[in-house]
């Protein structure tokens, strides 16, 4: 049987503590002890990813906890928008080393993320599933 609620915020500090280390690790070791070419600059949005998916895969956790959905969100649901955070903020810094970014444009980008997920998530809901 389904449940009706999201798996608890604890089943997912595994996952989360194992990207904090590997992201923020990385990410430091890149900052630090690298010189800027472009191996390490791929380094960088990498790591960057993973250590803001890291950081933002308990908040998304707790928060789909807290306010549920009609089906409750899956653990893949929860990790997507964890990674889709990672995602924004390896592009907010990608633009930024280009100098083209705006406030405007990071608003349009965390619009047009935030319009994905919620696509995603209305098809999600779409699915028939008979009990």
């Amino acid at each position: 049987m389904e449940s009706r609620i999201s798996p608890p915020v604890r089943s997912y500090l595994p996952a989360a503590i194992l990207l904090l280390l590997l992201g923020w690790g990385g990410l430091i070791y890149v900052i630090f002890f690298s010189s800027p070419n472009g191996g390490t600059r791929w380094a960088f949005f990498f790591t960057t990813v993973i250590a803001l998916t890291g950081t933002a895969l308990p908040v998304a956790a707790f928060l789909n906890r807290r306010f549920p959905s009609i089906p409750p969100a899956t653990p893949a649901s929860v990790v997507r928008q964890a990674m889709w955070f990672g995602i924004f903020g390896a592009t907010l810094a990608w633009l930024q080393l280009g100098r083209v970014l705006t406030p405007v444009m990071a608003l349009l980008l965390a619009i047009g993320l935030v319009l994905i997920e919620w696509l995603l998530r209305m098809r999600e809901r779409s699915q028939w599933k008979p009990n």
